[in-house]
């Protein structure tokens, strides 16, 4: 798998040489749509779309462009596209939680073929190319065995962007699964989950660059998903995507029941 080892090398740069000399240390700026970034983000945006195209000619579509540079990006790149998101949790970053990541994914034909999330203050990079599995610094996921029940299951749940106010209630009352964690970082949950650290995962639009590279991180592991609305997930909306998932087929067909019959 050279291009994802020169990719991981690119990652693994970018984060110590623009976002961790800049942890703890930087301001923060609302923009238009009320989430944060940082100088640490467009620094790192700006090395990754210098860099990338060296390893393979496409360009970077980056979270911190505008929505007209996204969406022209998009459509006259089907063929090859790198989605990068430079520091995903950035309130975390800001505010000094070590839950955060660098994500970059190659997307060809709406599809992920690559994706490497890497969290520089654990130094733990996960990575996948399709059909050559998941790995974590080297280790194939999962790391552990799955819970055998959805009683014994942990579930990463982002409520906020739940658009069914009767599924939102629910979840915090009768759902089904053991415990729920929600950490602030897209990029990570989905790589906890391929890992075997969660079992399910719920949420309920995110972003091209927050699931991009995970999502194949996740197939490459052996995980399910779907969406909210359709059981294929890479043919839904691009720009606010939701997200049904499970790592454990069996577990994913009784997750996925129950999601679908609460909304």
């Amino acid at each position: 798998m050279q291009v994802v080892d020169e990719v991981i090398k690119v990652v693994r740069a970018v984060a110590h040489s623009e976002v961790m000399p800049r942890f703890l240390r930087v301001g923060k700026t609302r923009k238009e749509d009320g989430s944060l970034f940082t100088e640490a983000d467009l620094a790192c945006q700006s090395a990754l779309q210098q860099q990338l195209p060296t390893i393979l000619p496409h360009p970077v579509l980056g979270e911190e462009m505008t929505i007209e540079e996204q969406d022209a990006l998009w459509a006259a790149n089907p063929h090859g596209l790198w989605v990068v998101d430079p520091i995903d949790g950035t309130t975390n970053f800001v505010n000094g939680l070590p839950y955060f990541a660098i994500s970059v994914a190659l997307v060809v034909n709406g599809k992920s073929e690559l994706g490497v999330i890497y969290n520089p203050v654990s130094d733990e990079v996960f990575y996948a190319r399709r059909g050559h599995g998941a790995y974590l610094n080297g280790q194939r996921l999962p790391l552990k065995s799955m819970a055998n029940s959805m009683g014994d299951a942990i579930a990463a749940v982002e409520i906020k962007y739940l658009r069914s106010g009767k599924l939102a209630a629910r979840m915090g009352s009768v759902a089904p699964f053991g415990s729920q964690r929600s950490m602030g970082s897209s990029t990570l949950d989905w790589c906890f989950l391929a890992a075997g650290r969660y079992d399910l995962y719920l949420h309920g639009g995110q972003r091209l660059w927050d699931y991009a590279a995970g999502a194949v991180i996740l197939e490459e592991a052996g995980g399910r998903i779907a969406s909210l609305y359709t059981d294929d997930y890479w043919s839904d909306t691009v720009w606010k995507r939701s997200a049904i998932a499970a790592l454990d087929p069996a577990l994913f067909a009784q997750w996925h029941r129950w999601v679908r019959a609460n909304q």
